[in-house]
C-alpha cells in the first residue's frame, strides 16, 4: 500500500474477529518496522510489550473501561520506554561508529539528560508516539486495522505487566482485522487553523 494512502486510510477501529491470529512472521515484520522509529541520540528508548496471555489481557481490559478491542484484537501491545535509557551502556547506541564519535556523542547524552526528569518523561512519550503512529502505519499497510488506546488506569496495567520502576507507559496500541468500519471522521480542522507560518501572532 502507497504511503499516502495507509495514512489516509488509517482509523481507529473498535471491533475485531476474535479467531483471527497473526502469524509470527507478520507479527516480527510488524515489530521490526516499529524499531525504525527514530529516537533522540538513536537511543531506541521504547520497550514493546506483547500481551498474549488471555487471562491478562481480560484483567488489562477490566482496567480500560472494559473496551472490547482489548481482548477482541488480534495483537495488543503497551508501548512503554525506559526513562533512563540515557544513562544505561549508552554507547551500544553509537557501536557502528568510530570511537570518538561514539564518546562525543554518549558525553552529550548524558549532559542533556542528567537530571532532567521531566525531559526523560518528555522524550519517552516522543519516542512511544513515534513508534506507535509506526506501527499503525505498518499494520494498514499489511492490511490490517489497529487503534491506539490511552483509556485505561496506567498503574494498574503497569502492575499487571510488572513495569518496571524506571519505565513509563506511553499508550496501548491492538492490532488485528476489523469486523466493522470506524465510525465517520467527526471533524477535520482545516490546515489554515493549524499551521502557523514562522511564529504565532
Amino acid at each position: 500500500m502507497d504511503t499516502f494512502d495507509a495514512i489516509n486510510w488509517r482509523r481507529s477501529v473498535k471491533h475485531y474477529d476474535v479467531n483471527h491470529k497473526l502469524t509470527d512472521d507478520e507479527i516480527q515484520r510488524l515489530l521490526t518496522a516499529a524499531i525504525q522509529s527514530p529516537t533522540s541520540f538513536n537511543m531506541q528508548n521504547w520497550r514493546f510489550v506483547l500481551v498474549e496471555d488471555a487471562e491478562l489481557r481480560q484483567s488489562i481490559r477490566k482496567a480500560a473501561w472494559d473496551q472490547a478491542q482489548v481482548t477482541e484484537a488480534s495483537l495488543l501491545i503497551a508501548l512503554t520506554a525506559d526513562l533512563k535509557a540515557w544513562h544505561k551502556s549508552p554507547e551500544r547506541y553509537w557501536r557502528d561508529v568510530s570511537e570518538d564519535v561514539a564518546a562525543k556523542i554518549v558525553c552529550m547524552m548524558r549532559q542533556f539528560y542528567e537530571g532532567n526528569d521531566r525531559l526523560q518523561r518528555d522524550e519517552a512519550m516522543r519516542s512511544c508516539g513515534l513508534a506507535g503512529q509506526t506501527i499503525m502505519l505498518a499494520a494498514k499497510a499489511m492490511g490490517y486495522d489497529s487503534c491506539p488506546l490511552i483509556g485505561f488506569d496506567p498503574e494498574r496495567v503497569a502492575e499487571l505487566i510488572n513495569l518496571p520502576e524506571d519505565h513509563v507507559i506511553g499508550l496501548m496500541i491492538v492490532v488485528g482485522k476489523g469486523i466493522k468500519p470506524a465510525r465517520p471522521k467527526s471533524g477535520q480542522l482545516s490546515l489554515d487553523e493549524v499551521v502557523i507560518r514562522n511564529r504565532f501572532a
